[in-house]
């Protein structure tokens, strides 16, 4: 089962002076991030996903995370 909060923590780290939600979305390994970053400004959809996926690959790698999808957006 996924900590939320370290991976809350972890896309945080990566994008600093975002805005990061996590939820569970059902059995612990299926999750919803929700990121607003202003390092997504002027980028496609895909690569502001990207960075997302990156910032929790370790968790990705070992299997924690089964299904994640993304939710992003710039601030303001």
């Amino acid at each position: 089962m996924a900590d939320l909060r370290e991976l809350e923590r972890m896309i945080a780290e990566a994008l600093p002076g975002a805005e990061v939600e996590v939820i569970d979305e059902g059995n612990g390994d299926h999750l919803r991030a929700n990121v607003t970053a202003p390092q997504f400004a002027g980028l496609r959809r895909i690569d502001q996903h990207r960075l997302v996926r990156a910032a929790v690959k370790a968790r990705m790698d070992d299997g924690t995370i089964h299904a994640l999808s993304i939710s992003t957006d710039t601030p303001g």
